[in-house]
């Protein structure tokens, strides 16, 4: 069976007061663009989102999975799920569908009792970080987040840096789309999307 090639890049940077997820829009199969709106960050809650990488119809099935899982959670407890927690429990869903596994990269990041942000890998593994990025063009986007971060840096700054590295994997990645960014930023106060157009 033949494979096609398809490619994105998305981003996460926790910063000192929220967590900033950037993302492509453009939709790739081989040689041919898709679409050039679709959206890669998912809402999950309204403190916590994901981004996509990979099949969409994997992200599609487990962005439903995590959802009744908060709700689940909410319903139980009297409480929200924190963004660890859904992390886990994430982890925990991937790995035991370890030899028929889900085709996707995901960062997931919120702040319910403070920020946070990990990556994950399609078998399950879980790394909290400071920055990352997935995607066929993250190693142009982490080059750009490892240059530019710093510890305490705010959440406009954190978005600035986002957009240039999604920007800059557009520029080098052929599968990264270079004409938009969708941005999730996510604080105390909730959750604020936005696109910005090149």
């Amino acid at each position: 069976m033949e494979t096609k090639k398809t490619g994105t890049t998305t981003v996460g940077i926790k910063a000192r007061d929220g967590v900033v997820l950037a993302a492509d829009t453009q939709a790739s199969l081989d040689h041919m663009v898709e679409t050039l709106n679709i959206k890669k960050i998912v809402p999950i809650t309204d403190r916590i989102a994901i981004t996509t990488a990979g099949s969409v119809g994997d992200v599609q099935a487990l962005a439903r999975m995590l959802e009744a899982e908060a709700r689940y959670y909410r319903f139980t407890w009297n409480r929200e799920m924190n963004t660890k927690a859904m992390a886990n429990l994430l982890s925990n869903i991937l790995n035991e569908n370890k030899w028929f596994p889900y085709m996707i990269q995901i960062i997931i990041g919120g702040y319910v009792d403070e920020p946070t942000l990990a990556n994950l890998d399609p078998l399950g593994g879980l790394v909290f970080d400071d920055y990352t990025a997935t995607g066929s063009g993250s190693p142009f986007a982490i080059a750009v987040l490892e240059d530019g971060f710093k510890k305490d840096m705010g959440v406009e700054e954190a978005k600035e840096l986002a957009i240039r590295a999604v920007k800059t994997a557009g520029k080098r990645d052929v599968y990264t789309g270079d004409r938009k960014v969708q941005v999730v930023v996510i604080t105390k106060e909730g959750m604020n999307e936005e696109f910005v157009e090149f």
